[in-house]
């Protein structure tokens, strides 16, 4: 599943071409595409029909674009989910489910096609609250608005108004294993199984030490390292293992070359040699070194 860095590289590679762009006509040739809309298809096209979209905005690993100031089109990627850029009357793309027309200002005629292989993803129309501690909402804009399904999400490690003093108490009283923290999106957004797998190895603490077991200084040092790993990670356009993760061009992105940890079952640790070792979890996998990562 895409994670914070694929999802900000497709935000902003959307955010030129949708800012201030006019909707001229909505097409959904799936209506799967459209499982956390409250509406139809025929609703769905009608409504965005005539509208501008104000920025394109982004907050752990979801999506969205204001039309006016109270609704927005939300976009959650899912497993494949990927927004492209195409030029008017290119074909239809494969796994295409919706294409929006677009006419901005500056770049002119755009077609925006959400194609999902899987189609776990999701667009939607939603409502906008106001955020509670009145900072904007997401990365993309200065609006302390946020649509009502991203609302229980909690900012991530790269938003300026995360809280780390939040994040270190909630992690003081939590027994539950520190992987199984960062994943939980209500604590820290954005972090999935690749990051965390990187982000406990750079910091040499064991995926099933408890949280609440972490000493000040040690919670710290992670989570400086998972900043610096989603960085790192953004800089080099994310991580694509297949064809499912495209950014907005359909380009790969190749952080799967600087991985340390996940998906090097068997490989020597880039540290200290001892073979990388993978484990059960969750209905997915634990990659770490058993050396440099002692559970304790």
């Amino acid at each position: 599943m895409p994670e914070l860095p694929e999802v900000e590289v497709v935000r902003a590679g959307l955010e030129p071409a949708v800012s201030g762009a006019l909707i001229a006509s909505v097409d959904v040739r799936d209506a799967r595409a459209l499982t956390r809309h409250t509406g139809t298809g025929e609703h769905f096209e009608a409504e965005l029909t005539g509208r501008r979209i104000d920025a394109a905005v982004r907050r752990g690993k979801f999506l969205w674009m204001p039309v006016g100031g109270e609704e927005a089109i939300v976009a959650h990627l899912g497993m494949s989910g990927q927004m492209l850029l195409r030029a008017p009357g290119a074909p239809p793309e494969r796994h295409e489910r919706i294409r929006i027309e677009l006419e901005n200002p500056l770049h002119g005629s755009l077609s925006l096609v959400f194609a999902d292989q899987r189609t776990f993803g999701s667009l939607a129309i939603d409502q906008l609250v106001d955020t509670p501690d009145a900072a904007a909402g997401g990365r993309g804009s200065s609006i302390p608005r946020v649509p009502t399904q991203v609302s229980h999400i909690a900012r991530d490690p790269l938003d300026p108004a995360f809280d780390e003093a939040r994040f270190r108490a909630r992690l003081a009283r939590t027994s539950s294993g520190i992987k199984r923290v960062l994943l939980d999106q209500t604590v820290a957004s954005g972090i999935g199984n690749i990051y965390a797998d990187e982000s406990l190895w750079a910091a040499r603490i064991h995926p099933e030490t408890a949280a609440s077991a972490l000493p000040t200084r040690s919670v710290n040092r992670l989570l400086s390292e998972v900043r610096a790993v989603l960085e790192k990670a953004l800089a080099e356009g994310g991580t694509s293992f297949d064809a499912q993760y495209v950014n907005v061009n359909g380009q790969a992105g190749y952080f799967a070359h600087s991985l340390n940890a996940y998906g090097r079952t068997g490989q020597p640790c880039p540290r200290c040699g001892r073979p990388i070792v993978r484990v059960s979890f969750m209905n997915r996998s634990s990659h770490f070194c058993p050396r440099c990562q002692r559970e304790r």
